[in-house]
């Protein structure tokens, strides 16, 4: 037992999830009206099809998924993908804190059209249309496609990368082909997702001193 907690004493981290869930319920609870309403123009043009549904709730295996992997293969790899998720997360919750939002454009979804149309009317009623900006489903997805390329074991599998990149696409798609985000929330995460690359990844590729100077002196 005691070489088991020390192999996996890196589960720590996990405990992030006790600060999140009640801190999301909390707002999820209290932020009911008075929200300022996340809207632009394309919001208007994109469609909704209830079928996205599929993707956006992959999108609890695909996160889920590749912590898992990490956890067990890669522990240094497993940090730099918990940092990103986790500031990230930590950040949103901040955001919609400090400054309430949410939509108004749900539409009407009739439950017994489909089974598509049944699981979405069962997600409008459990998750609210507030504390969108910025969209977690965009941003951890985003995440995990990062450190999915940036494994040096998956990123040999084009089977694997492909249909990391695909699934993450699928999901961002979802977020507002099912009018749960405004466009603006996925670009909101996007940017956020860019900004920490910057500092959880690109450390990977800034070229030691010693490369430097070699360059310098050649």
């Amino acid at each position: 037992m005691k070489n088991l907690l020390h192999r996996y004493k890196h589960a720590w981290v996990l405990g992030y999830v006790f600060i999140y869930l009640p801190w999301f319920i909390y707002l999820e609870n209290t932020v009911t009206d008075n929200y300022h309403i996340m809207h632009i123009a394309i919001d208007d043009f994109i469609p909704f099809s209830e079928y996205f549904i599929i993707p956006y709730l992959l999108w609890f295996i695909y996160v889920a998924s590749a912590i898992c992997y990490f956890f067990f293969h890669n522990v240094k790899d497993y940090y730099k993908l918990c940092t990103m998720l986790f500031v990230g997360m930590t950040i949103s919750l901040l955001i919609c804190t400090i400054f309430p939002n949410g939509t108004d454009f749900r539409p009407e979804v009739d439950p017994n059209k489909n089974v598509f149309s049944l699981v979405l009317s069962w997600l409008y009623s459990t998750d609210t249309c507030t504390n969108v900006f910025p969209s977690i489903h965009v941003y951890n997805s985003i995440c995990v496609h990062i450190a999915v390329t940036h494994s040096k074991v998956l990123k040999r599998n084009r089977m694997v990368t492909t249909g990391s990149f695909i699934l993450m696409v699928s999901i961002c798609l979802a977020t507002v082909f099912l009018k749960q985000h405004s466009a603006f929330d996925g670009l909101g995460s996007m940017v956020m997702a860019y900004i920490m690359y910057l500092f959880v990844y690109t450390d990977s590729y800034v070229p030691s001193r010693k490369k430097v100077r070699e360059k310098a002196i050649g």
